[in-house]
């Protein structure tokens, strides 16, 4: 198992390097990465300004997909709407100085939103150093030609596909196959004419996990350099018990996952990533009450990006006070002691971070 930088990675830390912030802005950007050390230093439960954000530019939907919270008693409970763009615009101007890098995506679809063009350019008049990162499940008409739009400002394209054909429509409802792929390829062709990196996303369930591989042979077709994949997060999934994860357990699920492995190596193209399937699995594994913090559209900083539920917990909202104000709030902090503690919250319950054990493997495979 390694935790080599893969390709990608490597671009975007070379990327942002070239482009670091200037002027005042770039003792500020300094300042805060020193600052940032300092509080993990002292074990401190407060964070400086982040390095990564995610930001819900909308959390409505064209698809139905079986691995999707926003499908389950969570999802159907939450409220749902679209980003204002002032407000969003706020958030960027407070962070710009200190980010990195910036995802619009979230529950919902990213294309959906109407605005992306705007706000990316936005980011990148702020600093062309930030990294910028959408996804699209690629059922809409015309996708390629917006993405063709927001290329002058956009870094990385994720594509989210659990599956090819039959098993491709029966993990992802109210989808069309036919219709993905025709569009997946013109948004590859697209992205690689003006030099956007594409990546393929795929969540394993019981019902697409033989079909890991052919999503690597895929990917090498199109000549799509990133491949990651992810199990299915129980944590929000209110159907499925913890028993769900014994899938990953059993050593048919080991020879896909090998398979998936030695093709993408032999393909020559592909660089394939997984979770951390090796390490033990407990509240500090996880990296997100630290970073790559999420805002939901109308504000609110939830815990992470799995279970971004403001009803079930949130830390404050960002609109009616500031990004920072929220990440060290008491309640953060708290959460963040509890951290410290390695005692999982309730609201963490069924998370793979910390519920999925081990996967025992002999091969070596890049960690995302």
């Amino acid at each position: 198992m390694s935790y080599k930088l893969n390709r990608r990675r490597l671009k975007k830390i070379v990327d942002r390097l070239s482009h670091l912030p200037r002027g005042g802005n770039f003792f500020k950007y300094i300042g805060n990465k020193a600052h940032a050390s300092y509080l993990q230093a002292t074990k401190s439960t407060k964070v400086a300004f982040p390095s990564s954000i995610m930001l819900e530019v909308t959390n409505h939907c064209n698809l139905g997909c079986i691995t999707c919270p926003r499908e389950y008693d969570f999802g159907k409970a939450m409220d749902k709407g679209t980003i204002q763009l002032e407000k969003m615009l706020k958030v960027i101007d407070e962070v710009a100085p200190y980010i990195d890098s910036i995802g619009l995506t979230g529950l919902g679809e990213t294309l959906l939103y109407k605005k992306l063009e705007e706000t990316l350019k936005y980011i990148k008049e702020k600093n062309k150093g930030i990294q910028t990162f959408i996804s699209t499940n690629a059922h809409i008409p015309g996708t390629e030609n917006y993405i063709e739009k927001l290329a002058p400002y956009l870094d990385t394209v994720q594509i989210s596909i659990d599956g090819v054909d039959k098993v491709y429509e029966a993990v992802r409802l109210k989808s069309d196959y036919s219709f993905f792929i025709t569009t997946a390829q013109k948004v590859v062709e697209v992205c690689r004419r003006l030099n956007v990196a594409v990546m393929f996303n795929f969540v394993v369930v019981k019902e697409n996990y033989k079909q890991m591989k052919e999503v690597v042979r895929l990917a090498a077709e199109l000549g799509i350099e990133n491949v990651n994949i992810t199990p299915v997060n129980l944590s929000s999934i209110t159907a499925w018990g913890h028993e769900y994860y014994e899938v990953f357990y059993g050593n048919d699920f080991k020879k896909e996952l090998e398979a998936a492995y030695h093709t993408a190596k032999d393909s020559g193209i592909v660089e394939l990533s997984v979770w951390d399937i090796k390490t033990k699995n407990e509240f500090r594994k996880c990296h997100l009450p630290w970073n790559h913090f999420y805002v939901s559209w109308d504000g609110y900083m939830t815990p992470c990006c799995a279970k971004p539920f403001p009803k079930e917990l949130n830390f404050g909202n960002v609109f009616e006070t500031s990004l920072m104000e929220c990440l060290n709030s008491k309640g953060y902090r708290q959460f963040r002691e509890m951290w410290y503690r390695n005692e999982t919250p309730e609201f963490c319950k069924k998370c793979h971070v910390i519920d999925l054990k081990p996967v025992n493997i002999d091969f070596n495979i890049t960690l995302n």
